[in-house]
């Protein structure tokens, strides 16, 4: 009996170290971690996906890594991404507010 609640325990354990991706922005900012080898940050690189562009992030990830000089991939992206233009995608929830052309609205941050 007590191997058996050792055995489920351990199953447990492993289920709840596995990834849960539920939205689209969640699985960009954990493939840019992956890109800069910089899995401790995950939860910023999900927060910058779901804010940003998520393809011109990953287009920065994927140069920073064929990078083979820099040492510290996290810290040279977020600097790459400090230097560009600070363009954000502004999210409606709120369909009252929402585009009437169905376009997304892009605003620059001053």
């Amino acid at each position: 009996m007590a191997k058996a609640s050792n055995d489920y325990l351990e199953k447990l354990r492993a289920r709840a170290k596995e990834s849960r991706v539920y939205r689209k922005y969640q699985l960009d900012g954990l493939e840019i971690a992956q890109l800069l080898d910089d899995e401790k940050h995950k939860a910023l690189y999900i927060k910058l996906a779901k804010e940003r562009d998520p393809d011109k992030l990953r287009a920065i990830a994927r140069d920073v890594a064929d990078n083979p000089a820099i040492r510290n991939k996290g810290a040279y992206f977020m600097t790459r991404l400090a230097n560009k233009p600070n363009r954000t995608v502004e999210r409606n929830n709120n369909r009252k507010n929402a585009p009437r052309n169905g376009k997304r609205i892009i605003r620059r941050k001053r």
